[in-house]
């Protein structure tokens, strides 16, 4: 049953990297799947369900999204009304007082999140018919920050990274596994890079990419819906 499976791949990581320690520049780092575990929990029981053709992979949680409420490119906005979700998010042990959880009350805009979802509502009938073939999942669940600004988990040290990565990697080969997918699309390089090597021994997966939607992209400010669909369309994923 893909649903347990994911929800057991998911607390596994979680506390795969609860145990790692990050040094200076980032200030402080949150892992989601801790404190808003209720609301990751009710996303993977309502959408994990089933086999996947396609699992869209992110890089890691934007500080407006799913470091917000755990759901992965969490716009609140899409969450709430698209996906129906509204499970109770706790705060987290060592909160960032430059990034505070506000959870379903964050009145900020997850940009990537917003184009990414938008997409999909466009595009699919409902959040039951887009999920009914399609996941999206993050490579990694910890969101880092040095004070207030974002630091992506491709600028760790080495000695840091190489430990988070090897749970993200075991994590990613559970996903694939428990949704049986035929693809997964990497949303921008970072995502992809990780899963052809995260997935490497797995020949029959294959691997594609789209344009990350994050508004510090100058590409994905030239209408990324367009560019994303025409990208999945010379995929031959959609029509």
């Amino acid at each position: 049953m893909s649903t347990n499976s994911l929800i057991a791949a998911a607390q596994k990581l979680s506390e795969s990297v609860n145990k790692l320690t990050f040094s200076a520049p980032v200030t402080h780092f949150y892992n989601p799947l801790d404190y808003a575990w209720a609301c990751h929990e009710q996303y993977l029981r309502r959408f994990g369900e089933g086999n996947k053709r396609i699992v869209f992979l992110g890089m890691n949680p934007g500080p407006f999204g799913m470091t917000q409420i755990g759901v992965p490119f969490g716009e609140i906005a899409a969450a709430r009304d698209w996906m129906q979700l509204d499970a109770p998010i706790q705060k987290p042990v060592h909160e960032n007082p430059a990034r505070p959880i506000e959870g379903w009350a964050c009145t900020r805009s997850e940009v990537s999140g917003r184009r990414l979802w938008g997409l999909f509502a466009e595009r699919f009938t409902s959040a039951d018919a887009f999920f009914a073939e399609h996941f999206v999942a993050n490579y990694c669940p910890l969101a880092f920050f040095a004070s207030a600004k974002n630091v992506t988990p491709d600028k760790l040290p080495a000695t840091e990274s190489a430990p988070l990565f090897a749970a993200c990697d075991a994590h990613l080969v559970e996903v694939v596994a428990a949704t049986q997918t035929e693809w997964v699309i990497g949303i921008g390089g970072f995502a992809e890079a990780q899963a052809q090597r995260a997935l490497a021994h797995l020949p029959q997966i294959k691997i594609g990419r789209i344009l990350h939607p994050s508004p510090a992209s100058p590409a994905a400010n030239r209408g990324w819906a367009e560019q994303a669909t025409k990208q999945m369309q010379a995929l031959k994923l959609w029509k």
